[in-house]
């Protein structure tokens, strides 16, 4: 509890200062999250087992010819998906999340690949399992995604970080589609954050050991604590990011930083990963300012 209410102090810092270093910058606040979109897309597939690697990801939404053979399927998951994550960066705060809402951002992600599925849940004689856990019965998908939303909005007094933990693994536990299912719950955290005044997040491929394993901490234990460390580390990087851009200040890669000030880059590699220096990773590379201070 105390680890992650220091992390939540932090965000909080974090946020106070995006605020303020985004006053008058909405042109550069936009195209920080344009260019994220690739970066969203590999990562969310990359999880799905996609094997499209980002540079691939980038020449497909800019429509360049890619020098293998890609299936038709992949092509259309990033297509839909970076339609999806644009969507929800400008759309999110208009409306509240709901389960209308749920199955319309599904049958975007789906269209053309499976239709039909696509917008809505599992019926009665469809059922799926994840590694080892079964998903609950199609019957109880609406009741139990209803009460996701419930328990979610009923607790703004808590912390984000553990409401988005919390819900992103209801969620997934519910597996309420016959697929996509994992592409649309990290689909519904960023919706979430953006509707309440965070940024948005994006869990890594490199995580993806650690993410699999807070799916087996919940299912065993009912415990939120693994993926309350993802969704805070994720959350602290994007902040990072943000604020090195919005501020103004000269970004370097950590190699850079490690040579400019005599540093073990194994070491700061480590702290980076867990986001404890004000480094960020962009297109697979660890950055930081050029001026950042350890405490």
């Amino acid at each position: 509890m105390a680890k992650i209410l220091s992390v939540f102090n932090k965000i909080s810092s974090f946020r106070a200062r995006y605020y303020k270093a985004s006053v008058g910058k909405d042109a550069l606040i936009e195209l920080i999250a344009e260019n994220e979109v690739a970066e969203q897309v590999y990562n969310s597939n990359a999880i799905e087992n996609s094997t499209l690697t980002l540079e691939e990801t980038e020449k497909i939404l800019l429509q360049i010819d890619l020098d293998r053979y890609i299936s038709e399927r992949e092509i259309f998951e990033t297509k839909n998906l970076a339609r999806v994550v644009s969507y929800i960066n400008k759309r999110a705060k208009e409306q509240e999340l709901t389960l209308e809402v749920i199955l319309s951002l599904h049958r975007m992600l789906l269209a053309n690949i499976r239709d039909d599925v696509a917008g809505r849940f599992r019926k009665d004689n469809e059922h799926v399992r994840v590694a080892n856990h079964i998903a609950p019965h199609p019957q109880e998908i609406t009741g139990r995604l209803e009460k996701m939303l419930v328990e979610y909005n009923s607790a703004s007094h808590e912390n984000i970080i553990k409401r988005i933990a919390r819900l992103h693994l209801a969620f997934e536990y519910t597996h309420p589609f016959v697929d996509g299912n994992g592409r649309i719950g990290r689909v519904l955290n960023n919706y979430l954050l953006i509707r309440e005044g965070f940024v948005p997040i994006n869990i890594k491929f490199i995580d993806q050991k650690m993410y699999y394993e807070a799916f087996r901490e919940f299912d065993v234990k009912g415990a939120t604590k693994i993926m309350e460390e993802i969704v805070g580390r994720a959350l602290s990087n994007s902040y990072h990011k943000r604020l090195a851009y919005l501020e103004g200040k000269k970004i370097i890669t950590l190699a850079e930083y490690a040579k400019n000030n005599k540093l073990s880059h194994s070491n700061l590699i480590n702290k980076a990963g867990r986001q404890t220096i004000e480094a960020f990773l962009e297109k697979g590379v660890w950055k930081i300012a050029e001026d950042f201070k350890r405490a």
